[in-house]
């Protein structure tokens, strides 16, 4: 699976831990970068912090970002996984995750991350992308620029056009 970090191919130090199939929680090692289910986070907090290595956490779609607030100073990254190209319940999250909470750190989509969302989740406040098993990381590195200008505010663009453009005079 192929890393996209800062709009550039970048390599993966961070192993994305998951519960097995029948729900068990995943061993959690020594030392290393891990990132872990919110539901592993809440369970093993201590062993976690205790540990070498820096610690991200992922959250689903059905997951609150006010569940991780307090601990956001724990975490060195926060993934947000997509089940599918259609649940946009991450986007919220994202975006609550930057304006609401002031997550500054490294935000990375993961699971079913395609080129054709990649510019949308980036003004949601993503800034890395896991991309899904097929997708072509080159290719996918052109969606930043499939648009020029936005309407709407978003993370990395807080001011409407309209606003943009009264500001440099341009009515």
């Amino acid at each position: 699976m192929a890393l996209i970090k800062d709009r550039k191919l970048a390599q993966d130090s961070w192993q994305l831990l998951e519960a097995a199939a029948d729900g068990a929680a995943p061993a959690i090692p020594d030392s290393g970068d891990i990132v872990v289910p919110l539901a592993v986070w809440k369970a093993s907090r201590e062993q976690l912090t205790s540990r070498t290595g820096r610690v991200g956490v992922c959250l689903t779609g059905s997951d609150e970002p006010a569940d991780i607030a307090a601990d956001l100073g724990h975490f060195a990254l926060i993934a947000i996984r997509f089940a599918n190209f259609a649940d946009g319940r991450g986007y919220s999250t994202a975006r609550l995750l930057r304006e609401r909470y002031g997550w500054r750190g490294e935000l990375r989509a993961v699971g079913d991350v395609q080129r054709d969302q990649l510019y949308y989740l980036a003004r949601c406040g993503f800034d890395a992308f896991a991309l899904r098993e097929g997708e072509d990381p080159q290719t996918a590195l052109t969606a930043f620029n499939d648009f020029s200008e936005a309407y709407q505010t978003s993370v990395d663009r807080p001011n409407p056009l309209f606003r943009r453009r009264e500001s440099v005079g341009s009515l």
